[in-house]
């Protein structure tokens, strides 16, 4: 059974599959283009982290930023090599999309990348309800970014 709790993105194992994660964004995209955050940026006290596991096995992480009362971005969402496939990241965006509505967010943000690369990520944030939209707070145009959107409260 899969379960998604509160952790420490300086927590070795966690730690390993961020360093991972940025390994990628930055084969992957030009350096000026890579927006993930490492494990100690993520620890900061306007982000909080998640890990799924099964066991004390890590299938994968997430992180949602507050970067405005109302706002939120997700950060670093990420599934461990092997576990891919398995609805993990589902489970994660479901569960992060739970948070920010109980937290009473107006919005939901998301930076990924154009290359094809990002293109299974961008399909999941799609069929979740997330549309394209300009540059948020902290960003500008990038032909190498995605910015999405999904509205969790219509604001009068």
């Amino acid at each position: 059974m899969i379960r998604i709790e509160l952790d420490n993105p300086a927590r070795d194992d966690v730690a390993r599959l961020l360093d991972e994660h940025l390994e990628d964004m930055f084969a992957t995209s030009p350096a000026e283009s890579v927006h993930a955050l490492d494990h100690s940026a993520l620890a900061g006290p306007d982000i909080t982290f998640w890990t799924a596991r099964e066991g004390s096995t890590l299938l994968g992480c997430a992180a949602l930023k507050r970067f405005s009362p109302r706002h939120g971005e997700i950060k670093s969402m990420r599934t461990a090599a092997e576990s891919r496939g398995r609805g993990v990241a589902t489970q994660l965006l479901t569960h992060l999309i739970a948070q920010a509505r109980r937290v009473q967010l107006d919005d939901l943000y998301l930076e990924t990348g154009t290359q094809e690369y990002f293109a299974p990520a961008r399909r999941l944030y799609q069929r979740h309800g997330f549309t394209e939209c300009p540059p948020f707070p902290g960003y500008r145009l990038d032909p190498n970014s995605i910015f999405m959107r999904l509205i969790l409260r219509e604001v009068p």
